[in-house]
């Protein structure tokens, strides 16, 4: 089990490490991180927060300091989703009623809770509370909400399976049969998994089987898109490969109960 949690966390590092290259190849802010807009300095802040989540991501892989580096990261991430998304959506986008324009806000959602699911899974000594901040002290109590907000979005994306089941169902490999069941069961799956989290109804389970389902998404779905389309709209499809193999690290991690601080 401690090699798939190590492996885990370090989904999340990787997952970031992507998303940065990424923003400075196409001198951009991944729409999942930062909404579109645009403001004086824009590229040379893409520059400087790419560096920073490639400086984080290699401490959270190396496990150096990682715990409170996922810490910072989630709530950098919950302050994005609360001031940046947010108010994007309610004020700048016109279509902001349609559930799936909020897709990059959960995305972001994800990385914020995703942040403080990695967190709790580094357990911390009594000994050393005394030596953090207040800061990393209050943000210790938002690791129990990580699973929550991670939640939230795998609820919204079940939904969106059903609103969009037309389209979804076009990402389904032409390989496999029954492009709508298949779409239908993963929206089901998603949606059910994320409830029964949230209520604390066999978190382990639920956890683990979307682990696998998202993994799996990985081999089966992702590379293949991103091979046939690395370049589109800025590497979307490449940055799914890594979104979902991050995602499924951080279900996994919920599975194994790293989703509340442990002091010993």
């Amino acid at each position: 089990m401690e090699p798939l949690i190590r492996v885990s966390r370090i989904s999340y590092g990787i997952m970031m490490a992507a998303l940065a290259v990424q923003q400075i190849i196409y001198v951009a802010f991944r729409p999942v991180i930062l909404p579109p807009v645009t403001f004086p300095g824009y590229a040379i802040c893409v520059y400087v927060t790419s560096i920073a989540l490639i400086v984080a991501s290699m401490a959270i892989i190396l496990d150096k300091k990682a715990g409170t580096v996922c810490l910072i990261l989630g709530a950098l991430f919950l302050l994005l989703f609360v001031c940046g998304f947010i108010p994007y959506e309610f004020i700048s986008d016109p279509s902001w009623k349609n559930f799936g324009a909020w897709t990059f806000a959960d995305k972001d959602l994800v990385f914020a809770g995703g942040g403080f699911v990695v967190a709790g899974s580094y357990p911390i000594r009594q000994a050393v509370i005394s030596k953090e901040s207040s800061v990393i002290r209050f943000l210790e109590k938002l690791i129990p909400f990580g699973s929550v907000f991670f939640c939230i979005t795998m609820i919204s994306f079940g939904i969106d399976h059903f609103l969009y089941a037309k389209g979804v169902s076009g990402l389904v490999p032409a390989w496999i049969p029954g492009p709508m069941f298949w779409t239908y069961f993963a929206g089901a799956a998603l949606a059910l998994s994320g409830i029964t989290i949230i209520l604390g109804i066999q978190v382990k389970w639920s956890a683990l089987l979307l682990s696998l389902m998202i993994f799996l998404w990985v081999p089966i779905l992702h590379i293949p898109r991103a091979i046939a389309d690395p370049y589109g709209l800025q590497g979307n499809e490449v940055s799914s490969v890594f979104e979902a193999f991050g995602f499924s690290g951080i279900a996994y991690l919920i599975a194994c109960g790293y989703h509340s601080r442990k002091i010993v």
